[in-house]
């Protein structure tokens, strides 16, 4: 069956894209709107001010890629789709961060899960970040526009084995779960979602807004990082980018983009690190602050059959058990998911060296993972991590502090918990030091006293947000709740960097969602007397 490339014929019909990394000579550029990133924001954002008949750029420092590009293997994707080759880590190298570093940004190499923001975040958010008109009665039609945009439905098919032992030790015991929706259309349900869909059929920003943005007469210029924004008495003047080449080093010639409102949509540690290279007003000092990771633990464990975790859609239940059980402010709670299996990605996030990760290894199509999310951002003692400039970029640094610690102990046990009850026979904390457990009894009592430490637990995030917090009161926000600048009338952000605490769910929906909302307002602003 022939796979239709979207990107490929798009660009043989006339799209207007610039690969950067191919300028010989400095550029400059126009435009009613300039958004910098491609992701989730800036695809959504892109599509509908185009469709209001705007003249939009997009601005994206990794490459195009498409499905011919694709190649189902890890040593290519990871170099190629992920921010720092998916080796990215915390300043103090205790948490890894993987993100996307492509045209699409990560719902380019995401693994599809679509949730609506939690109710419980919305009311925080209202009661306790100035947070106004995103209740979740307001933005239910605003998800169901996206749902609809993005075939963001229930997952229909069978979980694969990985995804059923979650489901079947949640049955056990009587726990919640949840069926995944997921924004994919034709899915071909082979498992390797975070290389990039050889098929299509994810419904990413890849193959649906920006497509049609580009059909629309919008440009986008690939491999083109922005470095600077000029400001003046409250006002954007232009964006100061780099041409970049393959190796991601600036090529010498440099962008200058100039328009009527400026959007960016570069990540919740791109945008950040941008605004605070950039200089802009921040007289309450909360640019970089409070990012969220929703920092997450990971619990193996090994089954008499064959879980073979790397075919299949890699989620498709969740539990949310355990998520607000202590309430919005109290100890953190976590959500239950499993990750896909595959081999760099598991040898990288698991235990030990020599023979002790080789018998690991070899068991690998034995290997069952569940993972934690903790839920950061609400407890008093949950305020995240700091981006912090750097000669050559930006740092991140996240404390490991006694309240998360608290939360992996919990964890841990209910993950050991629910992979016993779904037929385990013996379970690994991914934590340095620990054996392999034969019972839950053996574990509940071994989970209780095993030392949990950075570098000596294994932390991963997949999901990063905060850094630029929306909001009505400037003691609490740097923009308000559309997205606005509180400080320069010609600036908007829509990323995950608005959201003033985590989700306690995966970030994609609540971002196309509420991006949906506040593009949708500003193209009326921008449109208006036409």
């Amino acid at each position: 069956m022939a796979i239709i490339d979207p990107i490929l014929n798009g660009l043989q019909d006339g799209w207007r894209h610039t690969d950067a990394s191919k300028l010989l000579h400095n550029q400059h550029f126009e435009a009613d709107v300039v958004i910098v990133g491609t992701g989730a924001g800036g695809g959504v954002a892109a599509d509908i001010l185009t469709a209001a008949g705007l003249s939009v750029i997009m601005i994206e420092a990794g490459p195009l890629k498409s499905s011919r590009d694709f190649t189902m293997e890890e040593r290519s994707a990871y170099p190629n789709l992920y921010q720092q080759a998916g080796a990215m880590k915390t300043a103090d190298k205790a948490i890894g961060i993987f993100q996307g570093r492509a045209v699409g940004g990560s719902t380019t190499i995401n693994w599809t899960t679509s949730i609506r923001t939690p109710p419980e975040a919305l009311a925080f958010w209202e009661q306790h970040k100035s947070v106004t008109g995103l209740s979740e009665a307001a933005l239910a039609p605003w998800f169901a526009q996206m749902e609809q945009r993005l075939n963001i439905q229930e997952w229909s098919y069978d979980p694969n084995r990985n995804n059923a032992a979650l489901k079947q030790g949640c049955i056990n015991l009587g726990w919640d779960y949840t069926v995944i929706k997921r924004n994919v259309l034709g899915c071909w349900n082979t498992g390797y979602c975070g290389m990039g869909c050889p098929v299509n059929a994810k419904q990413s920003m890849l193959v649906t807004t920006i497509p049609a943005a580009l059909d629309k007469g919008a440009r986008l210029i690939s491999r083109a990082n922005v470095v600077n924004i000029e400001h003046h008495n409250g006002q954007v003047l232009a964006l100061k980018a780099q041409a970049l080449n393959e190796r991601n080093q600036p090529t010498g010639v440099e962008l200058q983009f100039k328009a009527r409102h400026y959007i960016l949509s570069a990540g919740a540690l791109h945008t950040p690190t941008l605004l605070m290279r950039s200089a802009v007003p921040d007289p309450h000092q909360l640019l970089g602050k409070r990012t969220f990771l929703h920092p997450t633990l990971l619990s193996g464990a090994i089954f008499a059959d064959a879980i073979n975790g790397h075919s299949g859609a890699p989620q498709s239940i969740y539990s949310d058990q355990f998520v607000w059980q202590a309430g919005a402010e109290g100890e953190l709670g976590y959500k239950l998911e499993v990750p896909p299996i595959h081999p760099v990605l598991i040898a990288s996030k698991t235990l030990g060296y020599g023979a002790s990760h080789a018998e690991l290894m070899a068991k690998f199509n034995q290997l069952q993972v569940t993972i934690a999310l903790i839920r950061d951002g609400y407890h008093p003692d949950s305020q995240g991590g700091t981006v912090h400039l750097t000669p050559t970029g930006f740092s991140v640094d996240y404390p490991l502090t006694d309240v998360f610690w608290r939360a992996a102990r919990r964890a841990f046990a209910s993950m050991a918990e629910l992979q016993f009850a779904a037929g385990a026979v013996k379970v690994l904390p991914i934590s340095d030091g620990m054996p392999y457990l034969s019972s839950w009894k053996d574990a509940k009592e071994t989970i209780a006293q095993m030392s949990l430490a950075p570098l000596r637990t294994v932390v991963a995030s997949a999901h990063v947000m905060g850094g630029c917090p929306f909001g009505e009161d400037e003691q609490l926000s740097m923009v308000n709740s559309y997205g606005q600048s509180h400080y320069l009338d010609n600036l908007s952000v829509m990323d995950g960097s608005i959201f003033p605490t985590s989700l306690g769910a995966n970030p994609q929906l609540s971002i196309y969602g509420i991006t949906a909302r506040n593009a949708t307002a500003l193209a009326q602003r921008l449109t208006q007397g036409r």
